[in-house]
């Protein structure tokens, strides 16, 4: 395992520019499976889940070609079915959760998928009935092997019919939508997610060819057709990072300028970042996040104890709590955080207790946070990153803590954020990583 060692308590000060948004990436790669033309993508991130994605689509026989450092061309004209039953095959897709978004594409493309029990994150109870039962519903039958712990899906015409989604999944629309767009007849998706990545990829299909009425609300309306084409597209900054970056600003009493945010799909980030006393200026397509000695918790109008809670979007997305949680440990006030979607998130807050902060876990998905406005520096430790939006939690909390940490599974972090250490060491942290 990778550790990075933090030396703490130094104010940061730059540019960042951040990465393609890693969700974005997952979902548009697995799309350039719904046609035998090349499909050209900009600005996918250089990070572990993005890449073992890229080598496994690669290894099914999608041509792939790297025009720049994050930019590709797909041409998946020569798939090789039978290497979803293979043990390599296995092995890669075991080891990364968003290759569950490969059976859309293959299912409304070919009529079949393969493919074992998903990995990713260990957050909590995350289960994928969505996906399937939007399948089903389109007429595809799958079977689960208990033994290898495998889903094999198969349809000989995939028909448009009207659903209503069970949760408002962002993984499982999107599965869904690559399955309809090839399907016969229409197909009527409510309850459907709305995030920017996924209006970004019924873009992406509509450039392809595909009929998609109502993008950017949770109800759309899908005109199967025969065929799509190649396309070029380009992902969105992505909205974790410049978060994680507004929180890191605050925490370290820092001034960061993070660059061509796209600010409009950012929804209500800002805002709950505001509400924890966070001073920014958009300045053209830039967020400047000026250097604050102190910031305040906001109250409601009667004076009750904010709660920040994650919810569908436009809601707070769930995986910026964690930034928000240890954000909030140097703020003056007190705050709720309200996880609601996964019950493991917040077991990562001992590391923070353990480091000084004052949060008071009252179950698996509420913590109350006491800020220290500073009176108390967090101090130094070591500890590992459990999961990827966690693990940034942790390394912002040693960036602003008095003396050195040591954070183990740094590969997690690897997992989401590109080359953080090299781009934070740029703007003044103190990082070395150890392999």
């Amino acid at each position: 395992m990778g550790t990075f060692v933090v030396e703490g308590g130094n104010r940061l000060k730059g540019e960042i520019v951040p990465q393609g948004a890693k969700n974005e990436a997952l979902q548009v790669i697995c799309a350039t499976l719904l046609t035998s033309e090349p499909v050209t993508i900009n600005n996918i991130p250089d990070i572990r889940d993005v890449n073992n994605l890229i080598e496994l689509l690669r290894s099914m026989g999608v041509t792939i070609t790297q025009n720049s450092p994050s930019s590709y061309t797909f041409q998946a004209n020569n798939i090789d079915l039978k290497y979803l039953f293979t043990n390599d095959y296995f092995k890669h897709s075991t080891a990364l959760r968003g290759s569950l978004m490969i059976v859309g594409p293959l299912l409304g493309r070919f009529g079949k998928a393969h493919v074992p029990k998903p990995g990713g994150d260990k957050i909590g109870r995350r289960r994928v009935d969505t996906h399937f039962l939007g399948f089903k519903n389109l007429g595809a039958n799958f079977e689960y092997n208990y033994q290898t712990e495998t889903i094999s899906i198969t349809a000989q015409q995939l028909k448009g019919c009207y659903m209503l989604l069970d949760e408002a999944s962002v993984t499982g629309t999107a599965n869904i939508i690559m399955a309809s767009v090839l399907a016969e007849g229409k197909t009527t998706i409510y309850n459907a997610a709305c995030e920017p990545y996924i209006q970004q990829l019924c873009k992406m299909l509509v450039s392809m060819g595909a009929k998609i009425a109502g993008i950017g609300s949770n109800l759309l309306t899908i005109e199967g057709v025969k065929e799509l084409k190649g396309t070029t597209h380009t992902c969105l900054p992505d909205m974790i990072e410049i978060g994680s970056f507004i929180g890191l600003a605050a925490l370290t009493a820092s001034e960061i300028t993070i660059k061509e945010v796209s600010y409009p799909n950012l929804g209500i980030i800002p805002h709950v970042f505001q509400k924890l006393g966070i001073k920014m200026e958009l300045r053209g397509e830039d967020l400047f996040i000026p250097a604050q000695d102190h910031y305040e918790i906001q109250t409601y109008l009667d004076g009750s104890i904010l709660k920040i809670d994650d919810a569908p979007w436009p809601g707070f997305t769930p995986d910026l709590l964690s930034i928000a949680l240890v954000t909030a440990t140097q703020a003056k006030g007190t705050v709720l955080i309200h996880q609601k979607m996964f019950e493991s998130r917040l077991f990562f807050v001992d590391k923070l207790i353990d480091m000084g902060a004052q949060i008071i876990l009252c179950d698996p998905h509420r913590a109350v946070v006491v800020g220290h406005n500073r009176s108390i520096n967090l101090r130094g430790t070591e500890m590992s990153s459990p999961d990827i939006r966690a693990g940034v939690a942790l390394l912002m909390a040693a960036l602003s803590a008095n003396g050195v940490s040591r954070i183990h599974n740094i590969e997690q972090i690897d997992r989401g954020y590109q080359r953080i250490d090299v781009r934070l060491r740029k703007i003044g942290a103190i990082i070395t990583r150890i392999d």
